[in-house]
């Protein structure tokens, strides 16, 4: 599989499966999608759950949230989906041409190439109706995090990742750096993987991972209150506070090393990203939130 990857197909083949062994891997053919036109519906601030926030090419926001898909333009929030669907939102992906695949709970996916919808379900060939994760990468691999195994699709073949004869198991979000590692985070904590070797920095449920442009790795993850990242043996304290941490050069290269807690106290955080002016943003269950370095920023439905 070469670089222009064929994503309808791969949706078709395997957009979050339940299982990696139960992965159809006949191709079929989309007919009959209904084409809808676009309708960015008014002015307005995401609120509730926010799952997903992801910068586009163009610089502008995204944000998928239980109340729809929203773009920020650096000026005001546009609800693009607001006459396409009430679904709830979970992920958004631009790929290689520029065009959005935004996943839902319970409808599919919808494909938006800014100016009509696309709507894809299970009476396409999708496995499932809801659909939480996916990435594209550089080298043509697609990666897949489901809740039984994380996999990579390479050659029409699907390899179930493992370590020390383990799955990785609910994995939750999977990137590739600057540098070609993957990075897998879920209920076994975040690990990178160099293509050869896994390394793990946390044994915490970890809910998201972001590269900023610096080559700091920021997480949102269930905060465990007086963890010892020493010893990733000893049990958790039980806590229902999340957090927002970044790890920078020194914890990269000592794993040991605690990442720096930008924000804890949330019941629970999501989608990061990184806005053109350096400012961070993520996705809580009061709206999105903006860090600029010294404060937070907090929009959510007035």
């Amino acid at each position: 599989m070469n670089n222009a990857i064929n994503i309808s197909i791969l949706l078709l083949l395997s957009f979050f499966p339940s299982s990696c062994s139960e992965i159809n891997q006949k191709q079929q053919r989309i007919s009959n999608s209904k084409s809808l036109s676009d309708h960015t519906g008014t002015a307005q601030v995401p609120g509730g759950i926010v799952r997903t926030v992801k910068k586009d090419r163009k610089g502008s926001i995204w944000i998928a949230s239980w109340k729809g898909v929203f773009r920020y333009n650096g000026k005001s929030f546009s609800n693009i989906t607001a006459e396409v669907s009430t679904a709830r939102f979970f992920a958004v992906l631009e790929d290689k041409k520029g065009n959005f695949w935004l996943s839902s709970l319970g409808s599919g996916v919808y494909y938006y190439d800014g100016k009509s919808f696309r709507n894809f379900t299970t009476k396409d060939g999708l496995s499932s109706d809801s659909v939480n994760w996916i990435m594209e990468d550089r080298t043509g691999k697609v990666w897949f995090g489901t809740a039984d195994y994380a996999c990579v699709y390479v050659d029409k073949t699907y390899t179930i990742l493992m370590y020390e004869g383990k799955p990785f198991k609910n994995v939750r979000s999977i990137i590739e750096d600057k540098n070609g590692n993957i990075w897998l985070g879920g209920n076994d904590g975040l690990w990178r993987y160099d293509n050869t070797t896994f390394t793990n920095y946390s044994r915490q449920f970890i809910g998201y991972i972001y590269e900023d442009k610096n080559g700091n790795i920021w997480t949102s993850s269930d905060s465990i209150v007086n963890r010892d990242f020493k010893h990733a043996s000893q049990p958790p304290t039980q806590t229902k506070s999340w957090m927002l941490s970044r790890y920078n050069s020194k914890s990269l290269s000592d794993p040991s090393m605690s990442p720096d807690i930008i924000r804890s106290g949330e019941a629970m955080i999501f989608g990061i990203t990184e806005a053109n002016d350096g400012s961070i943003w993520f996705g809580t269950l009061n709206g999105v939130h903006r860090y600029n370095g010294n404060s937070f920023t907090n929009f959510k439905t007035k």
